[in-house]
This record gives C-alpha cells, sequence and structure tokens, in this order.
C-alpha cells in the first residue's frame, strides 16, 4: 500500500499537477443553451417577477415564478432518484427594513440542495436572482421581463443543477433562486443568516448576476470575456489580523480573493477559449450583488459578470426613444454566451466539490533566514494525496510558483526568501482536485537577532 502510494505520489509530482479530469470536460459538453433558452423565456413571460408583484397568479408574478422554479428542481430531483432536498427558505420584511420596500411581504428563496457523500456540512453555492425591476424599483405592476437581469443567472443555475445531478460529489453543492435583490439584497441575506445559524461550512459563493448580454454600452461585442469580481480581504477580521497584514502583507489574500483565483485558474485549464477577468473590487463601482451578505458573515463569495454591460437593457421600462430600444427584453441575451458561463460555474462547483478539505492553521516562518517554512494542520482523510505550496511576487496577481511537497504537516523552501514573495497551501486530493489555496494566518514563532 505504501509503496502504491509513493509510486502515485511520484507520478503526480513528475507530471507537475497539470493533469486534467475528464469528468469536467463531459459537464461542458452536457450544458445545453436550448434548455438555458427556454428556461430564460419561460422566466420572462411571468411580465414582472418584482419582489412586491403578484403572489397569487399561475401566470404572472413572482408567485407563479418561484413556484415554477422549485418545480424544475424537484423535476430534476425525481430524475436523480431524489438527490436533491428542494424547499423555501423565507423571511418577513416591512416598510421599516428599507426605502426600496413599498409594503410587507414574504422573501421567499428557492433552495435545492445536493448532499455530499463525505462532507454533506460543507456547501459550494450557486445562485441566480428570481426578482426583476422596471425604471422604478418600487413599480411591481408593470412589465419586467428581466431577461439578462436575471433569467440569465437564474436559468444558469437551473441548467448547472441539471446536469451536476448526474454526478457525486464529497461536497455538497446548493443551487439557490434568491429573491429581493433589487430591494437590498434581501434574499441573499436571509439565507446567509439561515447558513450561519445551521452552522453551515460555506467553501464558496459563486453569485451570478446579469451573465447573459455580449453587447456592451462601450461599443465592445464580447461573448468570450467575463468578469469575477471579489472582495480583498475579510469584513470580520479581527485587528490583531489587521495589524498581523500590515507588517506580513496579505492585502488581497482574502478567503473571497483565493476563491476568485481558483475559478480563474480552473477556467482557464478547462476552458481556454474564454477569457476570465479577476476584478479587485467587492462589485462594480458602488453598487452591490448578493454575494455581498455572505461576504458580510465571513464566507467567501464572488459574483460573476458579463464583461460588457449595456445600460439601455437594464433597470429601464420597455419602450423605444430617439432610435434606442430600451427594456431587458429576451433580443438582448446571447444564449451561446450563457451556455458558456453556466459551464463555468458548473466546472467550479464540481472541481470545489470534488476537493478535499483547504488546509487548516497555515504558518509561515523565515524571518531574516536564506529559506521560508511553512506548517499546517494535516488531515487524517485517506483521500488526500498530499499538500501543494503556492507562491508568487507581492505584485502578482496569480500564484506563479508550486511545488507539491506530499503528505507532510511542514515543509521549508530552499533558497526562497520570505520578504520577496506571497506564500499559500492547498490541499491535493488523489483524484486530482485541489482546494482552495490558503493564506497562512499567522507565524511561526522563531528566535532571531533584528538586523
Amino acid at each position: 500500500m505504501k509503496k502504491s502510494l509513493l509510486i502515485l505520489t511520484l507520478f503526480y509530482f513528475l507530471l507537475g499537477f497539470t493533469q486534467t479530469d475528464s469528468r469536467i470536460y463531459d459537464i461542458i459538453n452536457q450544458i445545453s443553451s436550448e434548455r438555458i433558452q427556454k428556461d430564460i423565456t419561460t422566466l420572462t413571460n411571468f411580465g414582472t417577477r418584482n419582489t412586491f408583484s403578484d403572489t397569487i397568479s399561475k401566470t404572472r408574478g413572482i408567485g407563479a415564478a418561484r413556484r415554477w422554479i422549485k418545480s424544475e428542481f424537484e423535476t430534476i430531483s425525481k430524475e436523480c432518484k431524489n438527490c436533491l432536498d428542494v424547499f423555501y427558505q423565507k423571511d418577513f420584511v416591512t416598510t421599516n427594513d428599507g426605502e426600496r420596500v413599498p409594503k410587507d411581504t414574504w422573501i421567499v428563496n428557492v433552495v435545492a440542495i445536493q448532499k455530499g457523500t463525505k462532507y454533506p456540512n460543507r456547501y459550494i453555492i450557486m445562485s441566480g436572482d428570481i426578482d426583476s425591476r422596471n425604471s422604478d424599483t418600487m413599480d411591481f405592476t408593470t412589465d419586467a421581463p428581466g431577461a439578462n437581469d436575471n433569467a440569465s443567472g437564474m436559468a444558469g443555475t437551473i441548467e448547472a443543477a441539471r446536469v451536476l445531478s448526474k454526478h457525486k460529489f464529497e461536497n455538497s453543492i446548493i443551487y439557490v433562486g434568491l429573491s429581493g435583490e433589487e430591494q437590498g439584497l434581501f434574499g441573499g441575506k436571509g439565507l446567509a443568516n439561515y447558513a450561519k445559524n445551521k452552522n453551515w461550512e460555506i467553501i464558496g459563493v459563486l453569485n451570478n448576476d446579469m451573465i447573459g448580454n455580449i453587447e456592451g454600452i462601450d461599443g465592445v461585442i464580447d461573448n468570450r470575456t467575463f468578469r469575477i469580481f471579489s472582495e480583498p480581504t475579510s469584513t470580520t477580521e479581527t485587528e490583531k489580523e489587521r495589524n498581523m497584514r500590515r507588517f506580513y502583507g496579505g492585502e488581497v489574500d482574502g478567503i473571497s480573493r483565493q476563491l476568485a483565483r481558483y475559478i480563474e485558474r480552473t477556467t482557464k485549464t478547462y476552458m481556454p477559449e474564454m477569457n476570465p477577468m479577476m476584478i479587485y473590487r467587492l462589485d462594480r463601482f458602488g453598487r452591490g450583488g448578493h454575494h455581498r451578505p455572505f461576504n458580510d458573515l465571513g464566507f467567501a463569495g464572488i459574483r460573476i459578470i458579463e464583461a460588457h454591460e449595456n445600460y439601455n437593457r437594464q433597470h429601464q421600462n420597455i419602450r423605444e426613444e430617439n432610435g434606442i430600444k430600451y427594456g431587458d427584453v429576451l433580443e438582448g441575451v446571447n444564449f451561446e454566451y450563457v451556455k458558456k458561463l453556466t459551464a463555468v460555474n458548473a466546472i467550479n462547483l464540481a472541481a470545489l466539490a470534488w476537493s478535499p478539505p483547504a488546509p487548516k492553521n497555515v504558518l509561515i516562518g523565515g524571518i531574516v533566514k536564506p529559506n521560508v517554512k511553512l506548517r499546517w494542520e494535516k488531515n487524517s482523510d485517506t483521500s488526500i494525496l498530499g499538500y501543494k505550496i503556492y507562491w508568487r511576487l507581492t505584485t502578482s496577481p496569480q500564484w506563479e510558483f508550486s511545488r507539491f511537497v506530499g503528505n507532510i504537516d511542514n515543509f521549508e523552501l530552499e533558497g526562497i526568501v520570505i520578504d520577496n514573495y506571497f506564500f499559500g497551501v492547498s490541499t491535493v486530493g488523489k483524484n486530482g482536485h485541489e482546494s482552495p489555496i490558503v493564506f497562512p494566518n499567522d507565524i511561526i514563532k522563531e528566535t532571531f537577532r533584528k538586523r
């Protein structure tokens, strides 16, 4: 047994972990633009999905939309022998909860959980928004089809559930339609608090909001580029952690930023035709999305969105003025592009769901020394092949160098000076999938003389 493990370790080491998982390519090929187009069309046909729109009608309003979404998740679950736990998660909001709340109402999310086989309490979340709006967010009766914002993200989430439900994963995946985004991110706040109260361990949140437009207001037409927004550090960090960062670095190495790097790297590995842009910002300038409530509670979360927005098609009543067409209608959605970004989500959900737990308590040392030392808490999981150390220049946006060091709990990189690089550690499974990289959270106590 030890000999075979040694051979396997050597094999991976010689390959440099450049091997890929053929199942990921199968997932990409199974995403259907035809199904996505059908789902986006169905969602727009509800007329308006404003958070405060009709909840009784079977054909119009947010009530009909969320019941349809729930029925789609339930149909998917039946096809995979009840592999999804489908339910409503809801919270009550009143006019005292914000200036965009015209009347008291329930904020209802539609949740579908695909439980992991080994780590059922570890979750990766893909979200889309159910609600839509027109020029006046308080107008909940006029048509607001919301084809791109955000039927595209919702349809992508449903399609990811259809494809990934055919596979089994060690970690759990949540597919969710969130409500109340346009009125104050209420759905995200509700689910984030629900997750915290349930003591869920969240690996990451992939918030999809507007993934269907390729014709930007800037005149650019681009069906391959997309943006990944992520905040640099956690808002829940302690004063001690802030002080440590001043001396040891890590200004752009929070858990959400590591998640963004993971998504960029996975996408470039399996979908090299795509061009992911990491944007070093929580969200678009002065704006927000449904990953933010999760960030607020200390969970890793990012936003995936088209690269070039068209503001004539966002938050607009359907009309034509001076030859310009306004409104978020089907004609503004490129279904092949939604397919591509849905695939980006699906492969990252799968990679994370197949990955082992990330290393805990990563420490770093090597002050005024010629070598850098790293130490971490070793996991006893037998599916773990070992650990991989990453490092990069302090000005580099992505990890540049790496070394697989085996199934140990510490390692010393000879000839690498701690002052010149940032470092991190990931866990590598025997299936080849890696956890997100963990930035050191403290230093190895050493005795040294100041120079």
